[in-house]
């Protein structure tokens, strides 16, 4: 019995241990694995600029986390698919964020930023008129929820060679504005359906010229905009977010493992920070056929955040097996400013209301109880 005892206290003990404990991902030190996954709350101020009272408090709620990952931020105007989603290519958007990383700092923790092309995932009507652009001119089977009301998407433009590398030169420098605003570095948002992920994926990208037809050139727009940001702020600092399965946003791939495990052996490559893993359909189920999340843990050397409906058990499982790094949490976060001290303590979690996530006004943003 005391032996008994002894072993199961002592697993539970090496298990939280491991998941709490302080470790590095690329050049950030964090005080533990718990990272806050990237959330559009549609809370930014008119010019698309953060850092009101409201935004500090937000982020300053949930510092216990090891890394906070920001809630998209856009690169350009065009790249914008919602409402009151903030920017970073204005000096203004810069000073904003400025007071969300100095008081998630102040709070001990760590914040990059996810930097953000929507792609054809949006509309006129959010972008200041402009057309919305992708690989390849064809319309997705989603709607855009803009200041009019739901609409279809157009059919986007397809972006020309020289507007691709302009494209590219936007990231580096959001990656650059980052640096600016006080972020420890940036998450490249190349999941979900959005401008990196429909160059990579089959489903969208039907162009003949470098960026289209084979694995290596359906990939050459998301590795240029990560040697871009590499080369602006250092490998260490630089991260993407990839969704192999996921069909978000009306997006799907012939060959999701040649395409991405080719992506994850160039990433590799470039030691590059870390790769966030979004395992199944976003939000939905994880044993998806098509491709191999073990081998990716094995193939890339850096820093394995694993992410898509993680529970406080899943979590120290695949932390203490070696399945994963780090484990990111989403809606969770939403709900539990604190959800580092309850996952600590196996206390109640408070659960979320969907109806607050894209609302204006403090209401479901910063007041959701704590311990």
């Amino acid at each position: 019995m005391n032996s008994f005892y002894s072993f199961t206290t002592f697993k539970y003990h090496m298990t939280t241990s491991q998941l709490f404990q302080p470790t590095r991902i690329g050049d950030i030190e964090v005080a533990n694995r718990i990272v806050m996954a990237p959330l559009t709350r549609s809370r930014a101020a008119d010019g698309d600029i953060p850092g009101s009272a409201m935004n500090v408090d937000y982020y300053r709620q949930r510092s216990t986390a090891g890394l906070i990952i920001s809630e998209g931020t856009q690169i350009s105007p065009v790249g914008k698919g919602y409402m009151a989603t903030p920017g970073i290519y204005s000096d203004a958007q810069v000073e904003g964020w400025k007071h969300i990383t100095q008081a998630v700092h102040a709070a001990g923790s760590k914040i990059i930023a996810q930097i953000w092309h929507v792609g054809r995932i949006t509309h006129p009507d959010l972008t200041g008129g402009a057309q919305p652009v992708a690989p390849s001119a064809t319309q997705p089977k989603v709607v855009a929820y803009t200041p009019n009301g739901k609409v279809d998407v157009p059919v986007p433009h397809a972006l020309t060679t020289a507007e691709v590398k302009d494209v590219v030169q936007q990231f580096r420098q959001a990656a650059a504005n980052a640096i600016r605003a006080g972020f420890d570095g940036v998450e490249i948002h190349g999941a979900n359906g959005y401008l990196v992920d429909q160059f990579i994926r089959d489903g969208a990208n039907q162009r003949t010229d470098d960026y289209g037809g084979s694995i290596e050139n359906r990939c050459r727009f998301a590795l240029e905009v990560v040697d871009a940001c590499v080369a602006e702020i250092g490998a260490g600092r630089v991260g993407i977010r990839l969704s192999p399965l996921t069909p978000f946003n009306d997006l799907a791939d012939s060959n999701p493992q040649a395409v991405f495990g080719y992506l994850v052996e160039q990433l590799n490559q470039r030691g590059i920070a870390f790769i966030h893993f979004i395992e199944g359909a976003t939000g939905g189920p994880r044993d998806l056929p098509g491709f191999d999340y073990a081998w990716a843990r094995q193939a890339f050397k850096g820093t394995y955040i694993a992410n898509n409906g993680y529970d406080r058990q899943m979590a120290m499982d695949a932390i203490e097996s070696g399945k994963a790094d780090a484990i990111a949490f989403g809606r969770l976060f939403i709900s539990n400013p604190d959800l580092v001290a309850r996952l600590k303590l196996n206390a109640a979690l408070n659960e979320p209301n969907p109806n607050t996530f894209y609302t204006p006004g403090p209401v479901g943003y910063t007041d959701y109880p704590t311990l």
